[in-house]
């Protein structure tokens, strides 16, 4: 579904990607896990067009490097950033109809699904986002970008300062996307949510991957956990 092959990126003459290479299938979630400063975030920005490249990302045979962010969108892949980029003065029903997807005939997702995964989004439907918590926050985001409609959803640190019990909601929310058939790029730092819902995980080092195996190959590699991941 997504093959990303050879990427290198760069920030004016710092070069943070190192020739990173993977693939996504649908249906699957894959953690993109390693430490601030690995080149996590950066891979996804490249993916969206929202870092220059070079090499190849092919999304069902096209190839994605050098179009635009909307572009890649409409080619159905959604990205959900770090710093959730709500629109603060509109409200929560009003963010998720900017994130559907115009001329989508049978959406897969709809504001009711939203509110089932998230009912505090149902009870704050007509307040502005700007002042919700953090935590609603980014049950917002998630669910804005899964109104587009996308088969590969892209979600960079979904739960970081998130209290516990938002934590679970967001797992229960990516184990939702895997039963409907989405594919997931997931960026994290904890790496017990990941372990737990990631069928493959990727660790990343200095700008390239140092692992690609499944959760139980990476519980079973000390040195890869010492040396990659933990402080």
């Amino acid at each position: 579904m997504l093959r990303v092959d050879n990427v290198h990126a760069f920030y004016g003459k710092s070069h943070v990607l190192h020739g990173v290479s993977f693939e996504v299938h649908s249906g699957e979630i894959v953690a993109l896990l390693g430490r601030n400063g690995s080149g996590r975030s950066t891979t996804v920005k490249a993916i969206m067009g929202l870092v220059d490249g070079s090499g190849s990302v092919r999304w069902r045979e096209q190839e994605l490097l050098g179009r635009k962010a909307f572009e890649i969108a409409r080619a159905g892949i959604g990205y959900v950033p770090e710093n959730r980029d709500i629109f603060p003065t509109l409200t929560v029903q009003q963010n998720l109809m900017l994130g559907r997807k115009s001329g989508a005939a049978q959406p897969r997702w709809g504001f009711d699904d939203m509110y089932r995964m998230f009912p505090r989004l149902a009870e704050r439907r007509d307040t502005e986002a700007g002042v919700l918590s953090g935590g609603e926050q980014q049950m917002l985001t998630l669910c804005r970008t899964l109104m587009g409609d996308p088969e590969l959803i892209m979600i960079d640190e979904p739960t970081e300062g998130l209290a516990p019990k938002i934590v679970e909601q967001v797992a229960e929310y990516l184990r939702e996307l895997k039963r409907r058939g989405l594919a997931v790029l997931l960026v994290e730092q904890k790496l017990t949510i990941a372990l737990e819902v990631a069928d493959r995980c990727l660790v990343m080092g200095h700008g390239r991957i140092v692992f690609d195996g499944t959760p139980a190959e990476l519980r079973a590699d000390a040195y890869i956990r010492k040396e990659w991941l933990e402080v």
